[in-house]
């Protein structure tokens, strides 16, 4: 169950889901609120520039952000909407030379950046219910499902703002979700990591600080399980599924997620890690993961306090 692969990465390259800062206009760091917390030094109202952004809508402290304690910039993902709005949805206006347009552009982040999302989730989707050799497919009908769902979403992406605001995006959701939860589950039954019997079910689960070092959580559900300063040191979650997940400080030290189901790099980058943690292909390590040996004992420092619901990344579920 490859997580990346040449016609996956074609497809999200063709729906620019990969976030261009240099082609847009810094809207993350303009239309997000954020509160002085573990995530942010200061408080920002949406609509407020960030103190660091420049002139040139680029971040005046980018290579220091989490020394400086700008963490949740660092982990934040728009999946490719903000270069979307800055460049097609407004056709390449600047917020600053056209005031007219900054209350849509700005409302328009979070709604598009959710329907990016689910483009994001729903070509993995499509990954891994074709075969190997990219065309024949074990489930021709969820196949077709998906990408027509698929071609749904790309379209109201492509809508005019008052189509994208006017979106109801929790209807959005509960039309894909099922056809993500499908797609998971054939693939997990089918994982070659596959454990005996039942799999674990933690989808929604608070699960934070959590003690599940070594845990055996291959081909479980994960799916929107609040993971927020768990010990998964060593554990092994090869084949679960971690749509949604909030992964925020989270010990993955010597962990095993070779070919999980719908990882990000966002959420990656939100937990702590070393070089024997086992991503799958396309996901990288973080800077700031640690060079540890793979049978260090794990820190156990106080727990993480529970997410905030002003984070940029929580101001609304991913689907589950």
């Amino acid at each position: 169950m490859p997580s990346s692969s040449p016609s996956l990465d074609t497809e999200r390259e063709r729906l620019g889901l990969h976030a261009d800062c240099a082609s847009c206009f810094g809207l993350c760091c303009v239309a997000l609120a954020f509160t002085r917390s573990a995530d942010f030094p200061i408080d920002k109202d949406a609509g407020e520039p960030c103190r660091n952004l420049r002139p040139d809508h680029r971040c005046g402290v980018h290579p220091e952000l989490r020394e400086r304690g700008f963490v949740g910039c660092t982990v934040y993902d728009c999946f490719g909407a903000g270069q979307k709005i800055s460049q097609v949805t407004f056709a390449g206006q600047d917020w600053r030379e056209h005031p007219e347009v900054r209350s849509s552009m700005f409302a328009l982040l979070p709604v598009l950046r959710h329907v990016h999302e689910l483009l994001w989730y729903l070509t993995e989707a499509v990954a891994l219910t074709v075969g190997q050799d990219g065309d024949s497919s074990p489930d021709p009908a969820l196949t077709a499902d998906l990408r027509a769902a698929l071609a749904r979403v790309e379209r109201l992406s492509l809508g005019t703002p008052q189509d994208l605001l006017a979106q109801d995006l929790d209807t959005l959701r509960g039309g894909v979700n099922p056809l993500l939860l499908r797609a998971s589950e054939r693939a997990r039954a089918r994982s070659p990591h596959q454990p005996r019997g039942r799999r674990a079910d933690h989808r929604g689960a608070d699960l934070v600080g959590k003690r599940l070092a070594r845990a055996d959580l291959r081909g479980a559900s994960l799916r929107g399980a609040l993971l927020v300063g768990a010990d998964l040191h060593g554990a092994d979650l090869r084949g679960a599924d971690l749509v949604g997940a909030d992964l925020r400080g989270a010990d993955l030290r010597g962990a095993d997620l070779t070919d999980t189901l719908f990882l990000t790099q966002a959420q990656v980058d939100a937990a702590r890690g070393d070089t024997t943690t086992r991503l799958p292909d396309g996901l990288e390590h973080p800077g700031h993961w640690t060079a540890a040996a793979a049978d260090a004992a794990p820190a156990r420092g106080p727990r993480s306090p529970r997410p905030r619901g002003d984070h940029p990344r929580r101001a609304a579920r991913p689907p589950r």
